[in-house]
């Protein structure tokens, strides 16, 4: 692949983001594509281990801490009292990827993939977002000018996010 392909996807807590990320990662790694992931989240959250190295090494008051051995390299960076790293100082460091899958950013000038489920009742995201290229749902809806996509065929999903050119990061 050429050029990497950058996509978002796009939705209200309990569309199902998280579920079909996860089936779009898996088919797009089978087909050998590097595939990252970047994850907004609302919360604070923490994804070390109390009482490992790296976890003491934050709690004396390290700003950034790299882990890394014969397989893996992780780094947390600490920044509490600066603003959060942009989406584009995220990607950035996404460099290598054939695609970029963003999860959350949901106001980002990302092209997206809106994900939407009736039962959430919840508005549609995509009249007001001009990044929003198409729509995802268990079933089809009326109402809705884009590529409509159905949420429980991810192998379908992954075809589109492949085939258009509307995901090309340049």
């Amino acid at each position: 692949m050429t050029q990497p392909i950058l996509f978002g996807l796009a939705g209200w807590s309990g569309s199902g983001k998280t579920t079909i990320a996860e089936q779009l990662i898996t088919l797009f790694s089978k087909q050998g594509l590097a595939v990252g992931t970047i994850k907004h989240a609302h919360h604070e959250f923490d994804a070390d281990v109390k009482g490992k190295d790296s976890w003491r090494h934050r709690q004396a008051g390290a700003v950034n801490v790299i882990v890394s051995s014969d397989i893996r390299t992780a780094q947390f960076s600490e920044h509490a009292n600066q603003p959060p790293p942009s989406l584009d100082e995220l990607l950035a460091r996404s460099q290598h990827l054939d695609i970029v899958l963003v999860e959350g950013f949901k106001r980002e000038a990302v092209p997206k993939i809106e994900i939407w489920r009736s039962e959430n009742d919840k508005p549609y995201l995509f009249p007001d977002d001009a990044q929003i290229k198409a729509f995802a749902s268990p079933s089809p809806v009326s109402d809705c000018v884009l590529p409509q996509l159905d949420l429980n065929n991810a192998a379908e999903i992954a075809e589109f996010v492949l085939s258009s050119n509307l995901f090309l990061r340049g």
